[in-house]
């Protein structure tokens, strides 16, 4: 308590400072609102504020959740706006007067109109594109796109403007890994391995938006490196009772199929809601790795192998929101996930002087069972302090995750006539794992004046994780402790934060400064050889951001952050696991977190092509590598800190409505990464390479409520810390029907139509020579039916963001 009152201090001095500034300012307030063509608010719309005397622009704001929007004028005058959503007419307001300072002026409410086209005597609906550009994010409209039907997340993310998702499940966006993942603007507290079968039993039927985040402001945890993805889940956006339900099937290789229903009820005073989804999924892996190890005389190893993955998920949420008056509300949420699978690998490895001489081999076969479940609960309060809209908000959270992975294994080695060297090595292992995770947020905003307004809150999170590595090994065909691979590890971590954001509007600038507060404290303990490690530390993070209005269809923006990454859970983790006698991933309890300096620019032309660059260093970076186990004549993978790693980036985003029934949105992402260091297993490492990323999206409107997509995407080679990646590319296609009145939609769809997307990398360490060649089952039809029923009378209730999402984000399930 005593580090949490420091930071409180801190905040405070902050907050006296704003308020001393903000009393010396006073400036006209003008106010509006934004309806949809259903009359309900409109989020997201750009509003432009102009003079009647000559139209130039005098500032630029985008509506609120609640279709608010609003301007701070000093000059005395007439004025106007325009309104303008993609899809929707331009709105012009009337003309009102500005006389007297301080003067409140409010333009009342408005309603966009679709701007539907005549084809043919068929009208043709407008719908939201696939990529949006948002002043501080991209948004990817999901549940809009066809080509996204019967699609996990993770393969969703594949599909996003400037991020890459490897064969290993790693997620990095313009190039670099540490990307936050977010569920409902929540931190998920999960390793990476743990957010990637999250994402992977997440079905695309869940999901409505994907935002992207490259340069986060102070009022979001300060992990993630390259950025954020919050993946927004579905909710309903009518009142009254109502809901959906969705069901997908599948084939590649393996069929695969899920369901789900989403239900909503609500009333004056209480809100009701919750969904379930079901998953039965079965992938295929293929995997080869020619490799040699350096000796006297050298050593050649060729491995390849096959696993087959059948995965149950059943996932769920429920909640209620409790409308206490018009200004406070009390809810609560519970969501979870219980989850189980089986993994069948087999290998063989041939070992021989060169890889046309083989005079041994290695047959390893493997039987991997895992069984995932994680129960969430969230309590939240929520007070609207003034008219002014000064809001508090309050969460408190509780997870518990309990996980348990088991493995047989087989190992036959053989000589080049097929007779056996040695009798065959039987090994098993039992992982138990449990996480807790607790924490506690308090959010406050406020307008100190009509020009100037504060953000501030403050969060503390604690974590513990318990792994048990049972190893067993058969000995006269009894089981017997495998006392060298045996362990148990349990991390501990509080984080204590505070923040504040001073946001201030000049007439055609806004900046807004922040400041983030963290402490860390964390203890590594390798029980069974009481291996402990501990540490303590305070950081700061500071924000800029800058926009500026150069004319109606001009605006430039400038942002600066630092931010940090602390080790994934399993990363931490000193546990060895074996492909084969070979090949093994091991974790380094010894990891430093990394941090990272970000700067980008950003130009806006008319409003929807956006060009940005982008500079970040980061020091001590957490890489995944692949090192050589001399030893043993071993292979293994595992994550180091490098000393440095320097990435430029520019990224353009350009959509193109090539005729009436016909656009596309494009998007190039360009950077050069390079690694440096002095020390990597007794070696240096200086890498360096520029890459590009393109991503193309076509929609195609054949007739009323019949469209059609056609997706590409292109990846160049890519040094990325000791693995030179080789280039990946795919395409994908998708039908979408409107049915029963809207009530209903039929989406076909089929990835990777040409097979091409895989994963072939090979070694940038010096010394160490290696080729590796991923494929994953990717080549999937799928047909999807939504059907959804209900009235729709009142307004949805609010979108919730808790406490625990940086938390569960380092986890497994």
């Amino acid at each position: 308590m005593k580090n949490f009152y420091k930071i409180a201090l801190i905040i405070t001095a902050i907050f006296s400072s704003a308020s001393i500034f903000a009393q010396t300012i006073s400036k006209t307030n003008v106010t509006g609102t934004i309806l949809d063509e259903n009359k309900k608010p409109a989020d997201y719309v750009t509003v432009v504020l102009l003079k009647a005397a000559d139209s130039s622009v005098v500032k630029t704001a985008l509506t609120d959740q609640n279709g608010n929007f609003g301007f701070t004028v000093s000059d005395k005058g007439d004025y106007f706006y325009k309104a303008s959503n993609m899809g929707y007419k331009t709105i012009k307001s009337k003309v009102i007067s500005i006389s007297e300072e301080n003067q409140r002026v409010d333009f009342g409410s408005a309603q966009l109109v679709s701007t539907s086209q005549n084809l043919k005597e068929v009208t043709v609906a407008v719908t939201k594109p696939l990529i949006e550009r948002k002043m501080d994010k991209v948004v990817m409209n999901v549940s809009s796109s066809a080509v996204m039907t019967g699609s996990n997340a993770l393969e969703v993310l594949q599909k996003a403007p400037g991020v890459s998702v490897d064969q290993n499940d790693n997620i990095s966006m313009q190039g670099k890994q540490g990307v936050l993942i977010q569920l409902d603007g929540k931190q998920t507290y999960m390793s990476s391995a743990d957010v990637a079968n999250l994402l992977r039993n997440m079905q695309s039927s869940e999901i409505e938006t994907i935002e992207l985040i490259t340069n986060p402001s102070s009022k979001y945890d300060a992990s993630g490196n390259s950025g954020i993805i919050n993946i927004k889940t579905k909710k309903s956006k009518s009142g009254g009772t109502n809901g959906s339900v969705n069901a997908t099937a599948g084939y590649g290789k393996n069929f695969r199929g899920n369901a789900g229903l989403n239900l909503n009820h609500r009333t004056q005073k209480l809100n009701l809601f919750g969904n379930y989804n079901y998953g039965n999924t079965e992938r295929e892996n293929l995997i080869t790795i020619d490799r040699i190890s350096n000796g006297t005389p050298d050593t050649y190893f060729m491995q390849a192998g096959t696993s087959r993955r059948k995965q149950q998920n059943n996932n769920f949420k429920a909640g209620l929101d409790f409308f206490i008056d018009k200004k406070n509300t009390i809810g609560l949420l519970v969501n979870g996930y219980f989850n189980h699978g089986t993994e069948a690998s087999m290998n063989n490895t041939l070992i021989g002087p060169s890889f046309q001489q083989v005079d041994s081999s290695l047959v390893s076969n493997s039987l991997q069972t895992n069984k995932y479940n994680n129960l969430s609960y969230n309590l939240n309060y929520k007070s609207i302090l003034d008219t002014a809209g000064s809001e508090l908000s309050i969460d408190v959270d509780y997870s518990k995750y309990d996980g348990n992975d088991g493995s047989d294994y087989e190992n036959d080695y053989l000589y080049a006539n097929g007779s056996r060297i040695r009798p065959i090595s039987y090994t098993r292992n039992n992982t138990p794992s449990k996480i807790d995770i607790k924490a506690f947020k308090a959010d406050y905003n406020v307008g100190l004046s009509k020009t100037v307004k504060l953000e501030a809150g403050v969060k503390s999170s604690f974590v513990k994780t318990d792994n048990d590595l049972q190893a067993e090994e058969l000995v006269n065909s009894n089981w017997q402790n495998d006392v060298r691979r045996s362990n148990q590890f349990i991390y501990d971590e509080n984080v204590n934060a505070a923040y504040t954001n001073i946001n201030k509007q000049f007439k055609n600038t806004s900046i807004q400064f922040g400041l983030r507060v963290e402490q860390t404290n964390s203890k590594g303990n390798l029980v069974t050889t009481n291996t402990v490690v501990k540490r303590s530390y305070w950081d700061f993070f500071p924000t800029l951001f800058v926009q500026q209005t150069l004319s109606k269809n001009n605006q430039l923006g400038f942002s600066y952050s630092r931010r940090i990454d602390r080790p994934s859970y399993d990363a931490l983790n000193p546990f060895v696991y074996y492909l084969d006698q070979y090949t093994y991933n091991k974790g380094n309890p010894f990891l430093k977190p990394q941090y990272t300096n970000n700067l980008e620019l950003s130009y806006t032309f008319m409003q929807k092509y956006m060009l940005s660059v982008g500079y970040s260093r980061t020091t001590d970076v957490i890489t995944e590598v692949l090192l050589p186990d001399e030893a043993q004549k071993a292979l293994y993978q595992t994550n180091e800190n490098l000393a440095k790693n320097i990435s430029y980036n520019a990224n353009l985003n350009v959509p193109v409505k090539v005729n009436k029934w016909w656009s596309m949105n494009n998007n190039l992402n360009v950077f050069y990464l390079s690694f440096e260091a002095p020390d990597l297993a007794g070696s240096p490492l200086k890498t360096g390479k520029t890459s590009f990323q393109f991503k193309s999206q076509q929609s195609f409107t054949i007739v009323s409520g019949f469209t059609a997509e056609l997706n590409g995407s292109y990846e160049s080679p890519l040094d990325y810390g000791t693995l030179r990646i080789k280039s990946r590319y795919s395409i994908d296609a998708g039908l979408s029907k409107s049915m029963m009145n809207k009530k209903a939609s039929l989406k076909l769809a089929l990835s990777d139509i040409f097979n091409m997307y895989k994963n072939d990398l090979s070694s940038g360490y010096p010394g160490l020579k290696y080729e590796v060649h991923q494929k994953n089952e990717s080549r999937i039809g799928r047909i999807s039916f939504t059907y959804r029923f209900g009235k729709n009378e009142i307004k949805p209730a609010r979108r919730r963001a808790t406490g625990t999402e940086s938390e569960q984000g380092r986890m497994k399930n």
